[in-house]
């Protein structure tokens, strides 16, 4: 006999979580300037969860009927034998467990595992690039890296992965490069996704500085080019445009010129086991006590019901000069 389904996963406010971003590690190889301090301080790693719990852990999210997994970090290709947790996520794939596998990387690292994550069941990769030019590259990551990030794309492609860009607008950075970047991207074959800083963890810098509204980018960009509304809904925070004159898809999440919950389908976990039910919000479950307590899999369910119960209606991210971040945790630690 089959088992009884169980109950999807619905909030107070009615959105159902059909998607999870679950994270394998917080440490990166690069060092973003609006992501992390140079000298980033990243968990031991007693503390991180074993591949094996990390399944576990997709596993309670499936059979509530999550739809979709991305595989984040940190950079999740720096994680040992990740290739090894990607092949065996793969096989909820092939059994219609699970309709979507995905991963989001800074693709330093991509050109070695692209066929192995294509033969894992990865159908996508999203690639956080935010400049085509060296020398700005390696201010804004500290590392001299952009040839590798490069190759990786190309592997990825080369592998039958599908591409998407994630760009930050960052004012005086790249906010001049932000039309090359989208028609580079466009004559690609790849949809680029602009997104807004945000104000998520103590950095080096004050990140208004370089806040760059997306108004103010898209008013720019529609001097230049012809951007039509795409009725295109995946229930992220991305709102979608076509650009007539390159032929490709632009995205534009805007945490802070026009809030994107109420169409919210997601939850993040950490890869210590913290299930983060909204990226601007401090409230947490902690999963690790459960998976390693008594009765695993019947107390990871009472902590997914709980965090359906203290899931915000919306974020509140905000970015003032000289204020504290909205959220003390890093990226890097919460799951890119």
């Amino acid at each position: 006999m089959e088992p009884m389904p169980q109950s999807p996963l619905i909030d107070g406010f009615g959105r159902r979580i059909r998607y999870l971003r679950l994270s394998v590690t917080d440490r990166c190889d690069l060092r973003c300037r609006y992501c992390m301090a140079e000298r980033m301080a990243f968990l031991p790693k007693a503390e991180v969860l074993s591949l094996e719990e990390l399944e576990a852990v997709a596993d309670a999210f499936i059979a509530r009927g999550v739809e979709k997994i991305r595989v984040t970090g940190g950079e999740p290709l720096v994680r040992r034998d990740v290739l090894q947790f990607m092949a065996r996520m793969g096989r909820r794939l092939e059994k219609g467990d699970l309709k979507e596998l995905a991963l989001t990387t800074n693709a330093t690292r991509l050109a070695a595992h692209a066929e192995g994550l294509a033969a894992a069941g990865v159908a996508r990769v999203n690639v956080s690039l935010d400049t085509l030019d060296d020398a700005v590259f390696e201010r804004l990551t500290r590392r001299n890296r952009l040839s590798d990030v490069l190759k990786g794309i190309d592997a990825a492609q080369a592998a039958g992965l599908a591409v998407k860009i994630n760009t930050v607008a960052l004012k005086g950075v790249n906010e001049h490069e932000i039309p090359s970047l989208i028609a580079w991207a466009h004559g690609h074959g790849m949809a680029l996704t602009l997104i807004e800083a945000m104000p998520l963890g103590e950095i080096d810098e004050d990140r208004a500085d370089h806040y760059l509204p997306l108004t103010a980018v898209r008013e720019r960009l529609e001097q230049s080019w012809t951007l039509a509304p795409l009725m295109k809904s995946t229930g992220g925070p991305a709102r979608y445009v076509r650009i007539e004159e390159t032929g490709g898809e632009l995205g534009l999440i805007t945490p802070l010129t026009n809030n994107f919950c109420a169409g919210c389908n997601r939850v993040r976990v950490t890869c210590t086991g913290e299930l983060y039910s909204c990226l601007g919000d401090d409230g947490k479950i902690d999963l690790r006590a459960a998976l390693r307590g008594f009765a695993p899999a019947r107390a990871l369910d009472a902590a997914l019901d709980r965090a359906m119960i203290m899931k915000p209606e919306r974020h509140h991210f905000e970015i003032a000069r000289g204020a504290a971040p909205s959220v003390a945790r890093p990226m890097s630690m919460t799951g890119g």
